[in-house]
């Protein structure tokens, strides 16, 4: 017979071994969700307009029927997952629904998206597992400190193999625009005090101007500019009110009432930051009167012992995007006191911060 501490201990170690298990097959999670999201499953099972039974499913698949036991796993996760759920439809089957979670597969609302392939593939891409092998090894080797993880592995900047691949920068570009759709359609209700009682916007890294496009045409006399690198912003098509400027946001921001930065600090280390927010304040700084800030859509890490304030997943979120920013391109998610440093660093004399973007804020900068 075991010791009540004996016991106690064996327990410990089996609850240690189920909790490393767990935490190191979490990639099946994303992985079944990207195959389920190739498969079109999520819209499949909503135009269906019922729960939808397993054979049912198969059959909309096209897939062979001896691999129904293999769907019925892969729904298992997924339900787990809470993307789906299992509804009863008789004594002996039950049908699949998409979980009200994850809703977002399917809205009517145009300003909000799709939870789709274009915003899960960059993720999963090899691009961004491969970094994580050289993740030790950058750690333990000084030779390394001036490179990231990713640039140990492709022997390139992350933003140079965006542009050298075609398919990964394609994906990059739909993920950003996709969010720029969801940040766009918040914005237009959240701040829409904001944009009617200024003239003139320019949103500062905007790649092809989705987000600014979305503002354009919800502001009709809002003046939109949509500044970013020339390869970017080259053949983009301009409207009544709404401008494609390339430039470089390092050297010089054009100038307008509000200066908008939506989650592009995090990809920069603070010293680069500074430089792009002193760049934001000499474009507003006329503004003064009318108006004029810095409106920064970032995420804004609690502190440990504040992090009840949040839900658990997402600061897990707002975590793991910090450990992607720091192996892909040696940026960070920032916690109120890092931003508080950066803002003064940057001269500005207040600052304002609004959590409405889910895992991220509204950041209001005032010169």
């Amino acid at each position: 017979m075991e010791l009540p501490n004996q016991e106690n201990e064996m327990s410990k170690m089996l609850n240690g071994q189920v909790h490393i298990l767990n935490q190191s097959l979490k990639f099946i999670n994303s992985m079944s969700l990207k195959c389920a999201l190739h498969l079109n499953i999520p819209e499949i099972i909503k135009n269906h307009c019922a729960p939808m039974t397993l054979t049912e499913l198969i059959t909309a698949l096209g897939i062979n029927k001896s691999k129904a036991n293999c769907l019925f796993r892969l729904m298992r996760i997924l339900i787990n997952s809470g993307y789906f759920i299992s509804q009863k439809i008789s004594e002996n089957e039950q049908g699949y629904v998409v979980a009200p979670s994850a809703s977002f597969h399917s809205t009517k609302d145009a300003s909000l998206i799709r939870i789709d392939v274009s915003l899960v593939a960059p993720v999963l891409q090899p691009a961004f597992v491969k970094p994580w092998d050289y993740l030790t090894k950058w750690f333990l080797n000084e030779e390394f400190c001036d490179m990231t993880p990713f640039e140990m592995a492709f022997q390139m900047s992350y933003w140079e193999y965006l542009r050298k691949e075609e398919n990964a920068g394609r994906h990059f570009n739909e993920s950003v625009a996709i969010d720029a759709r969801l940040i766009g359609g918040v914005m237009i209700k959240e701040c829409r005090e904001i944009f009617e009682e200024i003239e003139s916007v320019v949103d500062v890294g905007g790649g092809t101007g989705t987000a600014s496009m979305i503002i354009a045409n919800a502001f009709p006399n809002l003046r939109c500019i949509n500044f970013d690198l020339e390869h970017v912003v080259d053949g983009l098509t301009s409207s009544e009110n709404l401008v494609h400027v390339a430039g470089d946001m390092f050297q010089a921001v054009p100038p307008a009432n509000v200066a908008l930065l939506k989650w592009i600090l995090h990809d920069w280390n603070d010293e680069e930051c500074v430089k792009i927010l002193k760049r934001c304040k000499e474009a507003v700084e006329s503004s003064k009167e009318k108006g004029g800030r810095v409106m920064i859509i970032e995420t804004v890490v609690n502190p440990d012992e504040k992090q009840k304030q949040v839900d658990e997943e997402t600061r897990e979120t707002q975590l793991l995007l910090d450990m992607l920013m720091m192996v892909l391109v040696g940026g960070k998610e920032r916690d109120e006191k890092e931003w508080g440093q950066l803002f003064a660093d940057a001269g500005f004399t207040r600052y304002k911060i609004t959590p409405i973007f889910g895992f991220r804020s509204l950041i209001q900068l005032y010169p």
